[in-house]
């Protein structure tokens, strides 16, 4: 990834500078991160909280950092180093919500793939025994519907239920805290996995910049099974 993928849109992101000990907001311009944080711009959630937060990212003063392509080197290495320009997560005063409207079939793919913890004879054993529990039932399956309490009975009773099906076998949409905030972090910083982990999942996702009043504003990419925010927004 490279300076030249970014040849079309308005880009933000946040950056450490090394020089004031402190985040900032940048903007991507001619391939250079430019620091615009300001009055009017203190954090990314004051720049979203604009009617057009793209047009004032691309008017705004700036202070001229690096190019994207040295800061880009410099996270996969330096993330977390307080003495070198280095990426950020983008987001810095959101909590970070998940909603979960996923098809009920991945879901139980999904739920396989939890019961097995990454052994793929375990994986095949579960699946079917799910598949001898609900047949093609999920096929045309409505979430909130008598059918679909029936199978949540049935997998419940089987032992292979997990609350994760809530979200395509439930009545309700799922929505979330995925992470607190400023508990992200930027593009090529190091992710803590739990010791006694055996395997991970990496999910990638479309995470949507909101304002205070739900309104989108822009759009990043994170990823969902680590809570790793990428290292810019576009807006």
């Amino acid at each position: 990834m490279t300076a030249g993928n970014f040849s079309q849109g308005t880009f933000v992101g946040r950056v450490w500078r090394p020089d004031v000990q402190g985040p900032a907001v940048v903007v991507l311009r001619d391939g250079k991160l430019c620091d615009i944080t300001s009055k009017i711009i203190p954090t990314m959630r004051d720049l979203l909280e604009n009617d057009d937060p793209a047009a004032v990212a691309r008017s705004a003063s700036c202070d001229p950092l690096d190019t994207l392509d040295v800061a880009l080197e410099v996270s996969v290495e330096g993330a977390g180093d307080f003495s070198r320009l280095h990426l950020l997560a983008p987001c810095d005063l959101q909590a970070v919500k998940a909603c979960g409207v996923t098809f009920a079939r991945s879901m139980i793919e999904r739920v396989i793939e939890e019961k097995a913890a990454g052994n793929p004879a375990v994986a095949e054993k579960v699946r079917g025994r799910v598949t001898a529990i609900i047949g093609d039932s999920l096929r045309d399956l409505k979430a909130g519907s008598e059918a679909a309490a029936r199978v949540k009975a049935a997998l419940i009773e089987e032992g292979v239920w997990s609350q994760y099906l809530e979200v395509g076998i439930g009545p309700d949409a799922e929505v979330f805290t995925k992470a607190p905030v400023l508990a992200s972090v930027g593009w090529g910083a190091s992710v803590g996995l739990h010791p006694i982990s055996k395997w991970n999942n990496p999910e990638p996702e479309i995470v949507l910049a909101v304002d205070s009043k739900g309104r989108i504003k822009g759009a990043t990419l994170g990823n969902d099974e680590i809570g790793r925010a990428s290292c810019r927004e576009r807006v």
